[in-house]
């Protein structure tokens, strides 16, 4: 006799953004469709993806109630807030911000890649000490 093992059931989006306040985070409905997860000073957008999974994106920390990005500035690591402010990150920032972001992807059943486990990924590199590199191009 053949015995047929049932499918496990993926939970949707919305069921997997209901879950998230069992572990401890916060979640503010935006007006764009995806929602703003927050714990422990840290904050990221997640979004439906066009398969209907759940994707993380603007992961940080909270300064004057936006998400700052990390940034590599070469001797020293920095948070960047949309509005231009710029502000040094501690070691404690960015322990929350390696937890916050792994019990994330936890929760919502994402892959954790290898070098992203093993600390914090910066959003931006500004260690280069030419001037107005950014685009390509010296001036």
């Amino acid at each position: 006799m053949f015995f047929r093992r049932t499918r496990p059931r993926e939970p949707g989006f919305e069921e997997l953004i209901q879950r998230l306040g069992a572990w401890g985070f916060l979640v503010e409905p935006q007006s764009d469709g995806s929602v703003r997860v927050t714990r422990d000073g840290c904050a990221a957008r997640v979004r439906q993806g066009t398969d209907g999974k759940p994707v993380m994106e603007q992961a940080g920390w909270v300064l004057d109630g936006q998400t700052a990005r990390l940034v590599d500035g070469g001797f020293q690591k920095f948070w960047l807030a949309p509005g231009g402010r710029r502000q040094p990150a501690l070691a404690a920032q960015l322990k929350a911000l390696h937890s916050f972001e792994e019990d994330l992807r936890e929760a919502l059943g994402l892959v954790s890649f290898y070098n992203t486990s093993l600390g914090t990924v910066n959003a931006l590199h500004l260690y280069d000490r030419l001037k107005c590199r950014e685009d390509g191009a010296l001036r």
